[in-house]
């Protein structure tokens, strides 16, 4: 691995050394009439011959300039633009030497917006008053590239190994197509399959509520969204591609994408099927889903589908056959009514084998808990989703967005587990065998109306929300548990369990807000909740007379009902000034909570009613466009479960018990979050400093007391003084220097956390330390190679009190470095190497390993065609191993993993666009 440094560091030695052939651009942009400077115009070169960008960058607040470049011997513009100003161009036939242009006056444009932006050439970057927005030609990528390597082009824009988007350290929660969600508002479907070409700009903004969008009001959230405008030549035509491949030990592969675009109708469909925990839909066009210790996580949801970074598709511990179609559409019925929908089927089968040790922490000593299961789980989904906005007029606006989804799913599992003490003597073991099978539908919808008026920031907005869902579990277990050391009997069951779920929930919420001056404003709001949760358990035994299961179980049987109606009246102001913005609401939260329990013809009933603050508040400075400190506080209160508060007795778990306690208070919590960001896009650089945390002045924990044999009885308590608290410092840098290009990243993240619980009737104490630093590194060559490196770290440590161990530590080491060549032309060579060890693993784990994709491709007939040919796990040493150090526990655990194979596919692009089949070609030319 050394080399690989050593090589690195070489390279950006000698591109770093070019100083002396660099000259500097100055000068300061003012207004013309007011002489006031003129903060982020664009000033760029570009070449008289073709019109390509050569460089830019950004006024700062004092309106000057300052940037350096490479001597350039030949014919070129410096331009500077800004929004509604003139442009100014100058012509210089070289730039051989410094260059100082002193004081440059802008003029303001006498046509409208509109037109000046028909007639101007489109400069990079342009900063509006809160849009950020990249013009994507200007920034060149290969031919075949998709929209995520574009974005990894922009200044600001981070990409990490977990698909997580920043942008000038904001993460990104939302991406649209023209304003439009593209199978899924978080947009990775989008950035992964849609060219880049296709892109005519790149919008930046805070994200808003449907409300905020529709009222101008200022964004509440700390996140960003991006969307994406489609260029208007591309807005009509049809593209897509189609791709199978087949590999060794019956891997397999198949997916196929296609879009149709006319002016605003857009319909895209997709589908795939594979056996190799992959979405069917590439992450790259080198690594596709290969990872290379960098895989995107991926976990199962209640409705059959699986996520990765926040679209849902198939998968699950373990390996994963999936199968899944969607469809998305989007159009402008008529001008004032416009519409989108998804539907997705998706339908996987996760087969694990999973090894577990835990180690667990009492007062009086620790006990060792062993467990081997294997699994399989096969589910079948159905989502649809839809969105109707109609406007009224140009002040009122309804929205309508329903969404439907119907769940399926088989589950089967066969386990066996051991518990012994620290001398080694068995205190308790168990057999499971379970069938379970499920039944869910869920249907919610949000009915946004708002109505402004002409008095700015004077409007009305109503929001009305249900969310109705009914589940069915059917499960079947056989099941044997035998004590060792006390008195409890053993404890053998045979039965089925009908598990029948019913919630209805109703939420209506009011806002008026009226301006006192041009920038304060008052609000009165009140918020209506109502749920209803109903439980109902049925357990039969087996009967071996008439080989059935109906021998009824009371003490397994039992139905609960949960009831809430909350009433939340507030007030609040907002202070808009140019440069913050400042955002109070406090109310009172008033609520009945209602919950009752029918077990063993017992009616056990908890009723009560509390009255409590709410409080929200948001504080943005901006110190310049791009410099900003962000401050948010609230006071939350979470009700707790009916399963915490009535003293009912559950059985379900032959090793836990679990009754709830009355006398539990709400958890009651501050939330504070300060963020500070700065971003300079004149050397591309930025850094940002965030700091946050959770304070409980209540917090439900349990309260759990363990037997000789180790069985437990637990329920549940109050404690003050719990927290987790996190902060972090990150800093980006890119340069770029002719067609090499290097971005640098640092994050250095930290969390604290306070725990506190009962054990044994003791209170225990947990306080955890977590560090995880992070650094990558990417040169870019783009007609050559991409060399991608990065390296984390991460150390944990628990200190605890009230146990017999006093504290836990694990770290972890995990590089990375991705290496791409794209020479010879048509040919790409990907390869991914991984390393990671895992510190402090009992024994019996593999304590590190390395993991190395590999991947040749050949694009040929006009690029319409890719031959591929990958290796998965090359070294074939690919494993799961984790530890999780927790408040009450140590746990190590091993899941089977994909191994090693080989797969070769071939992939068909088509691009039409205007009813004429795209040529073969590229921002740039090899």
């Amino acid at each position: 691995m050394p080399k690989y440094f050593y090589s690195i560091a070489a390279i950006l030695f000698f591109s770093l050394s070019f100083g002396q052939n660099l000259v500097t651009i100055k000068g300061k942009v003012i207004d013309e009439s007011t002489k006031l400077p003129i903060e982020s115009a664009t000033v760029y070169l570009t070449s008289v011959k073709d019109s390509s960008v050569v460089d830019y960058t950004i006024t700062d607040k004092f309106g000057k300039f300052n940037f350096k470049i490479k001597k350039l011997i030949k014919p070129i513009y410096l331009k500077i633009s800004y929004v509604s100003y003139e442009e100014f161009k100058v012509d210089l036939k070289e730039i051989s030497a410094d260059r100082d242009f002193e004081t440059i006056a802008l003029k303001i444009a006498i046509t409208n917006l509109d037109e000046v932006l028909i007639k101007k050439e489109i400069p990079p970057i342009r900063i509006k008053k809160d849009t950020l927005e990249f013009n994507a030609s200007s920034f060149k990528v290969r031919p075949d590239a998709n929209v995520e390597t574009l974005l990894k082009q922009l200044p600001g824009v981070e990409i990490d190994a977990e698909g997580k988007i920043t942008v000038n350290g904001k993460e990104v929660n939302q991406i649209l197509v023209n304003g439009k969600p593209f199978f899924d508002k978080d947009g990775k479907i989008a950035l992964q399959n849609l060219p880049s070409d296709i892109i005519n700009k790149v919008q930046i903004t805070d994200t808003k509520t449907k409300k905020e969008e529709k009222t101008g009001a200022v964004a509440t959230s700390d996140n960003a969204s991006i969307n994406l405008t489609i260029d208007e030549k591309k807005n009509k035509g049809f593209f897509g591609k189609i791709m199978g491949g087949f590999g060794t030990d019956n891997r397999y592969e198949t997916s196929g994408l296609a879009n149709y675009f006319k002016n605003k109708t857009k319909i895209s469909a997709l589908a795939s099927s594979n056996n190799i925990n992959s979405t069917g839909f590439s992450m790259d066009e080198i690594f596709d889903n290969m990872g290379g210790g960098r895989s995107r996580s991926m976990w199962v949801n209640g409705d059959g589908s699986f996520g990765i970074n926040g679209r849902r598709f198939g998968g699950n511990s373990g390996i994963t056959r999936s199968n899944m179609v969607g469809i998305n559409y989007s159009d402008e019925w008529h001008k004032d009514l416009e519409t989108t929908g998804s539907y997705f089927f998706s339908n996987t089968n996760s087969e694990n084998v999973n090894r577990t040790n835990q180690t667990n922490f009492l007062p009086s000593g620790n006990f060792t808990t062993n467990s081997n299961s294997k699994t399989n789980d096969e589910r079948f989904g159905n989502n649809l989703n839809f969105e109707l906005e109609y406007k009224m007029d140009s002040l009122t606006s309804i929205i309508i967005e329903p969404k439907y989804s119907k769940a399926t799913g088989k589950f089967n599992s066969n386990s066996s587990q051991t518990s012994k003490d620290n001398l080694d003597q068995l205190l308790n073991e168990s057999t499971s065998d379970v069938m379970s099978d499920s039944d869910s539908n869920n249907f919610e919808n949000t009915l946004t109306f708002t109505k402004s008026f002409r008095k700015k920031g004077r409007y009305f907005s109503f929001t009305f929300q249900n969310e109705n869902n009914k589940s069915i579990d059917d499960n079947i277990t056989n099941s044997n548990t035998i004590f060792y050391q006390g008195s409890d009997p053993n404890d053998t069951r045979n039965q089925q369990s009908k598990n029948n779920s019913i919630k209805d929930s109703y939420s209506t919420d009011f806002e008026y807000s009226e301006p006192i001056t041009d920038s304060l404003s008052i609000k009165i709001s009140s918020n209506f909740y109502r749920e209803n949760l109903i439980d109902r358990v049925k357990t039969l035994d087996f009967d071996g007379v008439s080989q059935t299961y109906s021998i009824e179980n009371d003490l397994l049987s039992m139905a609960t009902t949960s009831r809430t109606k909350s009433l939340t009246p507030k007030a609040g102001i907002e202070w808009n000034k140019k440069n913050f913005n400042f955002n109070i609401n406090m109310g009172t939260y008033i609520v009945n909570f209602d919950n009752n329990a029918d077990y063993l013809n017992t009616l056990t009933t908890f009723n009560k009613d509390y009255i409590l603050p709410d409080i929200n508040s948001s504080f943005n400075y901006r110190f310049t466009k791009t410099k900003n400190v962000w401050l948010s506080y609230n006071y939350n209160v979470d009700l707790p479960s009916a399963t915490q508060v009535l003293p009912v007795e559950d059985l379900s778990n032959p090793l836990n018990t679990i009754i709830g306690n009355p006398n539990i208070d709400v958890n009651k919590y501050h939330n504070l979050y300060l963020s500070f960001r700065d971003y300079d896009y004149a050397t591309r650089s930025g850094y940002g400093i965030y700091t946050g945390g959770n304070f409980y002045d209540s917090q439900i924990v349990s309260s759990t007391i363990f037997d000789a044999d180790r069985k437990r009885t637990t329920t549940y308590q109050n404690v003050s003084g719990t927290s987790n608290y996190w902060f972090g410092i990150y800093w980006n840098k890119s340069i770029k220097k002719e067609k090499n290009n290097y971005k640098f990243g640092i994050n250095l993240n930290n969390s604290l956390n306070a725990s506190k619980g009962f054990t044994d009737g003791e209170l225990f104490t947990a306080n955890s330390y977590n560090f995880s630093p992070r650094v990558n590194f990417t040169y870019e060559n783009g007609e050559l190679f991409t060399i991608n490196p990065t390296y984390n770290y991460n150390f944990n440590k628990t200190r605890y009190s009230n146990y017999v161990v006093n504290s836990a530590s694990n770290f972890s080491h995990k590089f990375n470095i991705q290496i791409t060549n794209y020479w010879p032309k048509n040919w790409v060579f990907g390869n991914d190497f991984g390393y990671t060890y895992n510190s402090n693993i009992a024994d019996g784990f593999k304590k590190d390993f390395y993991l190395w994709n590999t991947s040749l491709s050949y694009s040929f007939f006009n690029k319409k065609l890719m031959a591929k040919v990958k290796v998965y796990d090359v070294l074939n040493q690919n494993l799961s191993s984790t530890r999780t150090i927790s408040a009450t526990s140590i746990r190590d655990e091993e899941n089977i993993v994909l191994k090693r194979y080989a797969m070769f596919s071939l992939t068909y692009k088509i691009e039409k666009f205007g009813a004429k089949e795209k040529k073969p070609s590229g921002r740039f030319m090899w």
